[in-house]
């Protein structure tokens, strides 16, 4: 093999490596984004809190995945403490769990308050009315606490709620202002969005209840566990008719 044959293999085998590395990022791309929110906070201060996200799983044809995995950093105020808060994959609801919509910091304490990632998450995390997932960042660790503890200064929704992935890459702001932000939840027609409710949303407003069944490794209605129950105990009942019958029959047999 001459030196120009040798040459054009090496350039070759490079041109791959680029084509390679160029899919590889077009890739990450679609399924992983990363983007900066300026977060307007109760008392008119603002702090940057960087998003992550990453898509996968479960998904019908011709819609994106859903969200895998989320995170969420940020700066305290005063002690400048990095704090990041995460959300990952969960088998059982094929997503992640939450959607963050607002990140407060009320005297020294960072809250967190999301929705839940469709009607599944929301059974799973015990059907919470008015419809929140409420975390407390202390101890150096995020904590699930009720709603009640939420200080009453913290009511305004201040991160992109729906689809923020998307929302953020369509404004092209570095960060995505807090005035951006305040516009989009304007938009949001539900009034659980737009403000923090503290009263409980009427029954129809909420996801129908389902039931995790581990040994069907599926979501029911309380309807079908009732009627599995009466089927199990009609199984049961006439199990227990057949023995009495045979042992009846036994008895006559032996007369």
């Amino acid at each position: 093999m001459n030196t120009i044959q040798r040459l054009t293999i090496r350039v070759a085998k490079f041109g791959l490596l680029l084509m390679l590395g160029a899919s590889m990022s077009a890739c990450a791309g679609f399924f992983g984004s990363s983007w900066r929110e300026e977060v307007l906070l109760h008392d008119g201060s603002k702090i940057i809190a960087e998003r992550s996200t990453s898509r996968g799983g479960r998904h019908e044809i011709g819609q994106r995945p859903p969200f895998e995995w989320q995170r969420l950093k940020f700066t305290m105020p005063v002690t400048g403490e990095r704090v990041t808060w995460e959300d990952n994959y969960s088998e059982d609801i094929g997503t992640s769990s939450f959607l963050p919509m607002l990140l407060d910091v009320h005297q020294g304490s960072a809250y967190l308050v999301a929705d839940t990632m469709g009607c599944l998450s929301y059974n799973k995390l015990g059907r919470p009315n008015p419809p929140y997932v409420v975390f407390k960042y202390e101890g150096k660790e995020w904590k699930r606490i009720p709603l009640q503890e939420l200080p009453a200064e913290i009511k305004t929704p201040n991160l992109i709620f729906s689809s923020p992935d998307e929302t953020a890459k369509k404004i092209r702001e570095i960060p995505v202002s807090a005035q951006a932000i305040q516009a989009i939840i304007a938009r949001y027609p539900q009034p659980q969005y737009k403000t923090i409710l503290r009263e409980a949303l009427q029954a129809s407003a909420l996801c129908p209840e389902r039931v995790y069944l581990e040994d069907e490794k599926s979501w029911v209605s309380p309807s079908y566990i009732e009627s599995k129950k009466r089927y199990q105990q009609l199984i049961r009942e006439n199990s227990d008719a057949r023995k009495k019958s045979s042992a009846k029959e036994t008895q006559n047999l032996n007369k």
